[in-house]
């Protein structure tokens, strides 16, 4: 392996980690990691060297886990680009837009997907069909999402006819597809966190009212709510990564904090931190992730958090029609700008990527460049709103606000 010139702490840190970084990497690939981290010797404060060399450590390693799966570069070039002040659009068809990108390059998935048979450009044959198409998708979107981070899927419980026994009239009762989906995120390998109840408020419908038959088995409350459901993915990472506190690769395995969730300790005698007992600093990806932006300009406001506080949460649905009978955004199925709002706000950074695979009016990535994230919408119904998708990006963000993407 080629010499590289290392002075300061970072030295001690190679010292002690090389026969570490060769359980990982090839010389050539340590050898060009050391190179990277050549700026690193303008730093003093050990603190800092630490930072800049854990944050370059992992994205070598996620490198070299993302060639693992074959990817487009042109589409993969397009959402990682860094252009928070656009709105990307991808047209396609998002099983495929996902099976063409890196493993683990979305920061947080955000969407409500096209409800089964509820709108002219969404139907199946039958429930069962839904549910499949629906279960490749997740699954493609579980690779995809970077480890550790969220999905938040926003459904609402349909009345329909699941086609499965009949096509008949009677054949139609409540179908609770928040329950399925639950279902399918975990076999998938998500984990189920939280469920949010979105209350619509008072419903319109006159459905199940039966006010001519006050009388028992005649009485059905009316779906008034729908589920923004909150997964986690945590895939199993065996690699080692470097203690926060002195940057050593000297780490053992510790327990598992959840499924899938793997913690490290350090090993390392000579840490700058170790408890009463000698037992050296206790950490996981996830918490390098976390507690190392705990500062002022990452701070949630206090109001918001206290908005979000309760798992009930009462939002009032999209007006989209207007006093004339006309539809403002062009889409039949908006959702409130409030939910990706928390998401952006509770599971991203600024700078990183927000995609919401069923794009459609574009409301998620709309939110996420108001809030300095880069946000993608994939939608395949480009005839059908690619005008309104073009209209809302002005209307919310100002004109030549979208760059688009033409998946074939």
């Amino acid at each position: 392996m080629a010499k590289t010139k290392i002075t300061n702490y970072f030295q001690k840190i190679l010292e002690k980690s090389m026969k570490y970084l060769k359980e990982t990497f090839s010389d050539d690939e340590i050898n060009d990691l050391i190179h990277q981290c050549q700026h690193l010797n303008q730093l003093k404060k050990h603190d800092e060297i630490v930072s800049k060399w854990t944050e370059i450590y992992i994205s070598n390693v996620k490198r070299k886990y993302q060639k693992e799966h074959e990817y487009d570069d042109d589409i993969a070039s397009f959402v990682e680009h860094n252009q928070p002040e656009k709105v990307k659009v991808i047209w396609g068809d998002c099983l495929n837009v996902l099976k063409s990108l890196k493993s683990e390059s979305v920061h947080l998935m955000v969407t409500s997907p096209p409800y089964y048979n509820a709108r002219e450009y969404s139907h199946w044959d039958d429930l069962k069909k839904y549910l499949e198409d629906m279960r490749a998708i997740i699954k493609e979107a579980y690779r995809v999402l970077d480890n550790h981070r969220v999905f938040v899927w926003n459904v609402g419980d349909i009345f329909d006819n699941d086609n499965l026994f009949t096509k008949s009239t009677w054949g139609k009762r409540r179908i609770p597809l928040g329950a399925y989906f639950i279902s399918i995120f975990e076999e998938e390998g998500f984990t189920f966190v939280d469920d949010y109840i979105w209350d619509k408020g008072e419903v319109q419908s006159q459905r199940h009212k039966n006010g001519n038959k006050p009388y028992p088995f005649y009485q059905y409350p009316m779906n008034c709510y729908e589920h923004i459901l909150i997964f986690h993915k945590h895939r199993t990472d065996y690699t080692r990564y470097p203690c926060p506190v002195c940057g050593c690769l000297q780490v053992n395995g510790n327990a598992y904090s959840e499924i899938g969730h793997k913690s490290w300790e350090c090993k390392n005698q000579e840490c700058f931190e170790r408890s009463e007992a000698n037992r050296g600093k206790r950490f996981s990806v996830k918490s390098i992730l976390t507690q190392s932006r705990q500062s002022n300009e990452f701070e949630i406001e206090e109001d918001f958090i206290k908005k979000w506080r309760r798992d009930v949460i009462k939002i009032s649905p999209v007006i989209k029609i207007n006093s004339k009978g006309e539809n403002t955004l062009g889409h039949t199925a908006p959702f409130p700008e409030e939910i990706p709002e928390m998401a952006i706000k509770f599971f991203s950074y600024p700078g990183e990527i927000v995609m919401d695979p069923f794009g459609g009016s574009m409301t998620t990535p709309i939110v996420a460049s108001k809030l300095n994230r880069n946000g993608v919408g994939v939608e395949l119904n480009k005839n059908m709103f690619e005008d309104s998708i073009r209209k809302n990006i002005t209307n919310k963000l100002g004109i030549d606000k979208m760059e688009e993407f033409e998946y074939e």
